[in-house]
């Protein structure tokens, strides 16, 4: 929200290089906030440095539990949300002639999604790729309706996050590779495969 409010002050609405630039603008002050109150005690800075490489082991039912309220509500928001992601889908203006408030429901994805990401975040650090990875197979598993979509994605991302973290595991035994890089490891020849594919398609 911040950052959006920010890239429209200027007037004439909300571009992508206004996203960018208050998007680093905010990113630089909460890193350096954050930075701060870091430094200030070595148990808080050895903690983030565990969560920050993203991991599930070490999280207990108590942990679990205090992120849950926000998972069932960022969960519920956007599964009632489906029909207009289909509809927004297919571009702002034909969203609009099929009779949706395309700006309320953009409002409405983003608070699920934000608080998804959040609650998920929050409980095992940020794990790249996986957000992307999953949604992408499972729209070139099921087709672009989002109502299969959304039910792939529930049942493939766990299970995609639970073979990295085995697999970190079994590799490096008896350490681990924290579940964060193995998505990573995962993600990257992924998406590179992806943006080949998409150069050829675009020639």
């Amino acid at each position: 929200m911040l950052v959006h409010a920010l890239a429209g002050l200027a007037g004439g609405g909300v571009t992508p290089l206004r996203l960018t630039l208050a998007g680093a603008a905010v990113t630089a002050g909460l890193a350096s906030w954050s930075s701060g109150l870091l430094v200030s005690s070595k148990q808080s800075f050895d903690s983030f440095r565990f969560w920050q490489v993203g991991t599930i082991g070490g999280r207990g039912l108590d942990l679990v539990g205090t992120v849950l309220p926000f998972f069932v509500v960022g969960l519920v928001v956007v599964l009632l949300a489906v029909r207009q992601l289909n509809a927004l889908a297919l571009g702002d203006d034909l969203a609009r002639g099929l009779g949706e408030n395309v700006a309320l429901a953009r409002a409405t994805v983003a608070v699920g999604v934000a608080v998804l990401c959040g609650a998920s975040t929050a409980l095992a650090g940020p794990i790249g790729f996986l957000g992307l990875v999953v949604p992408h197979v499972a729209r070139f598993v099921v087709g672009p309706d989002h109502r299969r979509i959304i039910p792939v994605c529930l049942v493939a991302g766990p299970t995609l996050l639970l073979a990295a973290d085995v697999v970190g595991r079994l590799v490096a035994h008896p350490s681990e590779v924290q579940a964060g890089i193995m998505t990573a490891v995962v993600g990257v020849p992924f998406f590179v495969v992806l943006v080949r594919r998409g150069r050829m398609a675009s020639l």
